[in-house]
């Protein structure tokens, strides 16, 4: 009997899933990576002209965050990075000789030079500000269309520090200093490849001065008067609940 795998199947941020949001299982072809190479489960893409099954949808990702467990959705980030690496790196990046896939490691080798490309994440630091008891700043991206406001983030620049960036970035997006920053948790945030630091930062001075090509709004909001907040399943409404539930129990 066929082996079959539970299956990522990817066309660019969908996935694959049938009405249930449930994986389909696939029998295994050569191209499949594994997701973790002592189990069954693979990373696929779902080419442009291929017929979508009867039965499946491409749901966004995004979306499927909301619905499935955090378990689920870190596994799904591992997939679609994955599959992101491998479809970046068929070149080297050295010498411009087509790459192969190595047998063992998550690693495309140039035969030509030896070169090795691993994947790589992209570290980005998300920073919850509070003002006293019961404040939070909430920003409101000049990005985003919606009414949604959500928390200061940015990616970590060459030769600084997780901290430098936290303190860098609220001066440069809202104009203001902290004090007392302190790590919380992480997140895989496969858009494309990024890891997401939480932090938690007290306002220490300044008055919010937009960067306005980044951001069109930002207040320092009552916890019991926020906005619209980013979904659940987001590190960003994690952060912001916690926050909440915790000022409220002090």
């Amino acid at each position: 009997m066929t082996q079959l795998s539970l299956a990522y199947i990817f066309q660019h941020q969908k996935l694959l899933v049938d009405e249930k949001f449930q994986l389909p299982q696939v029998e295994k072809i050569a191209s499949d990576l594994p997701i973790h190479h002592s189990d069954q489960v693979i990373a696929r893409d779902l080419l442009e002209d291929e017929i979508i099954p009867d039965g499946y949808q491409l749901v966004p990702i995004r979306e499927l965050i909301q619905t499935w467990s955090n378990t689920e959705f870190l596994q799904a980030s591992r997939a679609i990075q994955l599959l992101e690496w491998r479809r970046n790196h068929k070149f080297c990046s050295h010498c411009g000789h087509a790459t192969e896939i190595h047998p063992r490691e998550y690693a495309m080798i140039c035969p030509a030079c030896a070169y090795h490309q691993y994947p790589r994440v992209q570290p980005c630091i998300i920073t919850i500000i509070t003002k006293g008891d019961d404040e939070i700043l909430l920003a409101k991206s000049a990005h985003n269309k919606s009414n949604m406001y959500g928390l200061i983030a940015g990616f970590v620049e060459v030769g600084e520090t997780l901290e430098e960036a936290v303190q860098r970035e609220a001066f440069e997006e809202v104009g203001l200093k902290l004090k007392n920053v302190r790590y919380l948790s992480s997140q895989p945030w496969p858009f494309p490849s990024n890891l997401m630091i939480a932090f938690h930062a007290e306002y220490e001075s300044g008055d919010i001065e937009l960067q306005l090509e980044e951001i069109s709004d930002a207040q320092f909001f009552k916890i019991d008067q926020l906005p619209e907040i980013p979904f659940k399943g987001s590190i960003a409404h994690a952060m912001i609940t916690q926050m909440v539930e915790n000022k409220k129990a002090s």
